[in-house]
């Protein structure tokens, strides 16, 4: 039989347990609520006051493209710290290098014999200009010779003409094109004589002993060429990847499918033909490369930080629209709303504009290697960069607990926009590719929004229809309601993300374990020799 002491004990110690769980309760219920609410005003803010129309026409129409090193990537820098200025958000240009100068002038390229037409194509990114005149000569294309000795015998041949180095190919069609009209017996014969010509040509620079990229440029230049014509083509409707130049002292040109085919016949066939090639660009010397830091400080963990990652930098065959233009305005985008709706994180959110990300992810690298006391204090990293398509997939990349704080803050985001997300962990690291694995070789946990195509990888990547009409902006919309969230919860989160990495598979060819990446050094002066 208890005694009345002993039950007034228990009594009470029921009495506190009570209310410790009705105290959880209550602040859990509180922080659902407060969760709610701001994940409901995202939403709202986003939907019905999107400024990414507008930063996509002052981004992608008024300023273009970005190449690292030209005014145009200054511009944009200076345009960001402007905007971030407006929503009064704190933001810089931090200098991290130097690279080679160059910029882009208004270039003309035309058959004038044995007929007059204005061809389709683009001076390549950093490739010397004509000085300010027009270049008329005659085309010759790198013949099949029986080796490397015969070559240099057939080299003094291109002095004042202008070189074919690109295989012709046998038709503008893309696969998907073939496959929904031809036979079947003509879509092979098709296909087949693509790949063997393509193995034949690669033969032919092959037995010239120049197979290295940029030997066969050199060797050309160095032997008094007038210019170089190539197509890389992208495998659709009148797309061609636009990359950058290796020669030094002549104009590099690609052209179009189509412009290049007509030019190669005619030069195939004896004809003679002769182009007018002027290409106004202007080098301008070694000049300073930035990174476009913006920030919203933290309040309780101000040194911890959520990072909202894209890189800055584009080609310029086109205006750099889905890469990574809608990247750069989905975290703007979101960084404009955060500030908005939750001025007072509970953790330091920066978003970082890289720039030199198609030369290496040189911006990310350098500022990983600047700023260690941010890396190692990371709680998240969300970078967006390939394409213009809704998220639909997120990866663990490597971090051995990213399937427990992942989900936890994917949970907050509405159905229509998480549940079409393809989740993979705790999925191996990204040792390329885009500026997350900076983060990643470091040891911190970053993650790449991976998107849907679009038909991005030959219509969109690096070419020169990049342009603003190919962003669904939908689409656009849903990533940073997506990134917001995101951010948001990683921010309260009141753990710290685990950094534990995760064992890696085995490689099936090797038997060899796969090794986490290590950190790279940025290359900070870059473009020369």
């Amino acid at each position: 039989m208890k005694t009345p002491t002993s039950a007034t004990s228990l009594d009470r110690q029921i009495a506190i347990c009570i209310l410790l769980f009705v105290s959880v309760f209550l602040n859990t219920a509180m922080a659902q609520n407060k969760d709610s609410t701001i994940v409901q005003q995202i939403i709202k803010e986003a939907n019905e006051n999107s400024q990414l129309e507008k930063l996509g026409h002052e981004l992608l129409d008024v300023i273009g493209p970005r190449l690292t090193g030209t005014p145009q990537m200054k511009q944009a820098n200076d345009w960001a710290v402007s905007a971030y200025k407006s929503w009064g958000i704190n933001a810089r240009n931090e200098q991290w290098g130097q690279w080679r100068g160059w910029e882009r002038g208004v270039s003309h390229i035309d058959l004038v014999y044995p007929r007059v037409r204005s061809l389709e194509g683009t001076q390549l990114a950093w490739s010397p200009g004509t000085g300010g005149r027009s270049i008329v000569a005659e085309t010759v294309i790198i013949p099949d010779l029986k080796d490397s000795i015969a070559f240099r015998q057939w080299l003094p041949m291109v002095r004042g003409k202008f070189v074919l180095i690109s295989m012709a190919q046998p038709t503008g069609r893309p696969d998907e094109n073939l496959e929904q009209f031809g036979l079947k017996e003509t879509v092979s014969k098709i296909k087949k004589e693509r790949s063997d010509q393509t193995a034949a040509w690669a033969a032919r620079i092959g037995k010239a002993g120049l197979s290295a990229r940029g030997a066969l440029a050199r060797a050309v230049e160095n032997a008094g060429a007038a210019g170089i014509v190539q197509s890389n083509w992208s495998q659709g409707w009148g797309v061609n990847k636009i990359f950058g130049a290796t020669t030094k002292k002549i104009p590099t040109v690609d052209l179009s499918l189509e412009d290049y085919g007509l030019l190669y016949r005619l030069t195939e066939a004896g004809k003679k033909p002769k182009i007018s090639v002027r290409a106004d660009s202007r080098e301008l010397g070694l000049v300073p490369t930035f990174n476009t830091i913006a920030e919203i400080r933290g309040t309780e963990k101000p040194n911890e930080y959520v990072i909202l990652s894209a890189h800055f930098d584009s080609w310029d065959g086109a205006s750099g629209a889905t890469d990574n233009g809608t990247g750069t305005l989905t975290m703007m985008e979101a960084l404009r709303i955060l500030k908005k709706i939750y001025p007072n994180p509970k953790r330091t959110i920066l978003a970082g504009h890289w720039s030199s990300e198609e030369q290496g992810l040189n911006g990310s690298r350098a500022f990983v290697d600047d700023h260690p006391e941010i890396v190692q204090n990371i709680q998240a990293v969300f970078n967006q960069d390939n394409g213009t398509g809704r998220v639909v997939g997120l990866s663990g990349q490597g971090f051995q607990h990213s399937g427990e704080f992942i989900p936890r803050w994917l949970s907050a985001a509405p159905d229509s926009v998480k549940a079409r997300i393809q989740t993979t962990f705790p999925g191996t690291p990204g040792s390329g590719g885009s500026d997350f694995a900076s983060f990643v070789a470091a040891g911190a946990p970053a993650f790449s929004l991976s998107s849907l195509s679009w038909s991005y990888g030959n219509y969109t990547w690096h070419t020169n229809r990049d342009t603003y009409d190919k962003i669904i902006w939908d689409d656009v919309k849903n990533n940073v309601i997506l990134t917001a969230i995101l951010a948001y919860m990683a921010s309260e989160d009141p753990q710290t993300t685990s950094r534990e990495k995760a064992e890696l598979p085995v490689n099936s060819q090797t038997g060899e374990r796969a090794k986490w990446p290590t950190p790279r050094k940025a290359t900070r002066k870059g473009g020369v020799d």
